[in-house]
């Protein structure tokens, strides 16, 4: 009896051996799929070609940028100043050697200002001092309403010639073209009907 159990041992043996030998070749194939893992590797280049293209987007906008700066400059050489009256504030640039062209937000004088007046108001610092067609004005206004707004431009403008030449400030102070006008409509109180009116009163 001994020596069958011997030789029931031997074919376990002979199994397991052969397990080991199948669970050998199942290890080895995990081995012939790295070159997958080099593939991943040879792509990262592509990511930092992609990368590279917004810094040449950037270099074209700031170059953009320069261009439509000194097509409006006409050559970079200008004087700025800042006109106020009520609510409008108007920016205005006042470039040397023009030929007398007013372009406000981008439109030309007639096509903003519809009325004579407001137009005669906007040239009046100009024509004062003889430079009507001498200097071309691009102006930017913001805020308040029309008569606002060309009496902004008018202060922005007296300034932009003060700057420009001095001798030009006693021709336009006369006209009162340098003062800023503070004169502003007064707000309404609590308990009237506007600024100062107040409600009727009846004795009886």
């Amino acid at each position: 009896m001994p020596n069958a159990t011997k030789k029931n041992e031997e074919p376990e043996k002979e199994v397991t051996s052969a397990k080991a030998e199948d669970k050998k070749l199942v290890v080895k194939k995990p081995t012939a799929k790295k070159p997958a893992a080099k593939k991943s590797v040879a792509k990262k280049p592509a990511a930092k070609k992609v990368a590279k293209k917004p810094t040449t987007s950037k270099a074209a906008v700031l170059e953009s940028e320069e261009v439509a700066a000194a097509e409006t400059s006409k050559g970079g050489s200008f004087i700025s100043a800042v006109g106020r009256r009520k609510s409008g504030i108007a920016r205005v640039r006042l470039i040397k050697n023009g030929k007398g062209v007013i372009t406000i937000n981008g439109r030309k004088l007639n096509d903003y200002f519809g009325s004579y007046n407001l137009r005669e108001k906007v040239v009046l610092p100009l024509k004062t001092v003889g430079q009507e067609k001498a200097v071309d004005i691009s102006v930017k206004v913001t805020g308040g309403g029309v008569h606002g707004q060309a009496d902004a431009v008018c202060h922005g403008i007296s300034r932009c010639l003060e700057k420009l030449n001095p001798t030009f400030h006693t021709s336009l102070k006369k006209l009162g073209l340098l003062t800023r006008d503070a004169r502003k409509r007064e707000r309404k109180k609590f308990g009237k009907k506007s600024a100062r009116r107040s409600p009727q009163w009846s004795k009886r």
